[in-house]
């Protein structure tokens, strides 16, 4: 988290989708590829300044599923540049408390960013999934 800019810096260790990525992707040679035995080549990108969407699925204590869902902007600035995909999301409730609704929920480790506010969309596909949706707003 940039506290001082009060956005949540989140990026992936792995490919990309050109279609969503800010400019130009960048492809780095690396001499330790991210803690794993050897080295190899890594993407770099942002995605899309704008409107995206995360998107978690969630196992609840129960063993059933949830999804977990939150609207956020991405904004321009600097990132990590470590040959990730890494990008800067701005949350109507701010960063910190973003990320305390968030994690309360229990999100699976990896989520899913999307271009668009389509939060209303993923609650229809829970509605006719029978599965619970939470919105963090």
């Amino acid at each position: 988290m940039d506290f001082n800019d009060d956005v949540v810096m989140m990026g992936h260790d792995g490919p990309c989708h050109p279609k969503i990525a800010e400019g130009k992707i960048k492809v780095k040679p690396l001499k330790v590829y991210h803690g794993k035995v050897g080295h190899g080549l890594s993407v770099e990108m942002s995605v899309s300044h704008g409107p995206v969407t995360l998107l978690s699925v969630v196992e609840t204590g129960k063993g059933t599923l949830k999804l977990l869902v939150a609207e956020a902007e991405s904004v321009a600035g600097p990132i990590l540049e470590i040959g990730n995909t890494n990008s800067r999301y701005k949350f109507s409730s701010g960063a910190r408390n973003f990320v305390e609704a968030w994690n309360q929920e229990g999100p699976a480790h990896h989520c899913a960013i999307g271009k668009g506010h389509i939060a209303s969309k993923i609650k229809k596909l829970g509605d006719i999934l029978n599965l619970d949706v939470v919105h963090i707003k």
